[in-house]
């Protein structure tokens, strides 16, 4: 059977954020399908779920973590790292509250972000796929 890599989703509304993201995530031998909003994301979950998010905390219409409490409330289960270049307090309170793997400020550190998707989607998911509905 071939292996098949993770797919991370990645969703910023700023092109040189999603562009640096996802030649990150494929230098690390991950596949990366970026989005330029939340809506766009939605729209393509029909197929192939990822096995890890990317969300930008505040893009206009809604925001990362609002993101991920809509899928969790929709038992779309997707582990996920909210990266944030306006840190408070609240927000980081509302990611917790939404039960995201990680919480990272821009800019974001390389190695500190590949360590959270692997945290995220643990050992196995390269077998079986992180995400699950």
């Amino acid at each position: 059977m071939a292996e098949t890599r993770p797919l991370i989703a990645i969703v910023d509304d700023e092109l040189s954020v999603r562009v640096a993201l996802r030649r990150l995530c494929t230098a690390y031998g991950l596949d990366a399908h970026t989005f330029e909003s939340v809506r766009q994301l939605f729209a393509s979950l029909d197929g192939r779920l990822p096995d890890c998010l990317i969300l930008d905390a505040q893009m206009p219409g809604c925001g990362g973590v609002d993101a991920q409490a809509h899928l969790r409330d929709r038992g779309i289960n997707i582990p996920a790292v909210i990266i944030t270049g306006r840190d408070d307090e609240e927000t980081r309170a509302r990611a917790r509250a939404v039960g995201v793997s990680a919480y990272l400020c821009k800019p974001v550190d390389a190695e500190v972000l590949l360590g959270a998707i692997r945290n995220a989607i643990g050992p196995d998911s390269r077998e079986s796929g992180a995400g699950s509905r």
